[in-house]
């Protein structure tokens, strides 16, 4: 596949995060939600809402973007600013994570495998150093919800490397 975009600045390739199939979904529905945020006429919320659908099913789907949105909205009020991030529509661009979006997977790899350390310190990166209590219950309730150990199907080694994000 030809990458049509030039890397941009500050970003990482998505392969370096080591992130497990749900977290690689988890970062799609994101991207939509971004978008949305970013250009409210998209209403990039629908496909988030049906990428996770489709990828986890009606039951599981639905509950898992609900509980994106609900960390995302957490941490956009703790912010001044909006997220980085890349293009879900752009074959090149999603092969590629701002330093935000990789600071927010690092963050939900972290909580769902009970790493407390290494989430505080992507928490804290996405928030400028603020440890917000909603941003930490919104997360580790979506953690909890799916589990990286949940049914052996999620990766649990999968460590990232440190250099990533800058």
């Amino acid at each position: 596949m030809t990458d049509l975009c030039p890397p941009r600045p500050n970003t990482v390739l998505v392969d370096t995060l080591a992130l497990d199939d749900l977290e690689l979904g988890v970062l799609s529905v994101l991207r939509h939600f971004l978008t949305s945020f970013a250009q409210p006429e998209t209403q990039a919320w629908t496909v988030a809402f049906t990428v996770a659908t489709e990828r986890w099913g009606v039951a599981e789907g639905p509950r898992l973007a609900q509980g994106v949105l609900a960390v995302l909205q957490a941490l956009m009020n703790c912010r001044s600013s909006g997220l980085r991030f890349s293009n879900p529509m752009c074959e090149g661009c999603r092969l590629r994570a701002t330093c935000d979006e990789a600071a927010f997977m690092t963050m939900l790899h972290c909580m769902r495998r009970d790493r407390t350390a290494e989430a505080r310190a992507a928490l804290a990166e996405l928030t400028f150093g603020r440890m917000d209590s909603t941003l930490i219950q919104t997360g580790l309730a979506l953690a909890s919800r799916f589990p990286a150990e949940r049914g052996g199907a999620w990766r649990t080694d999968a460590r990232m490397p440190s250099a990533a994000l800058h």
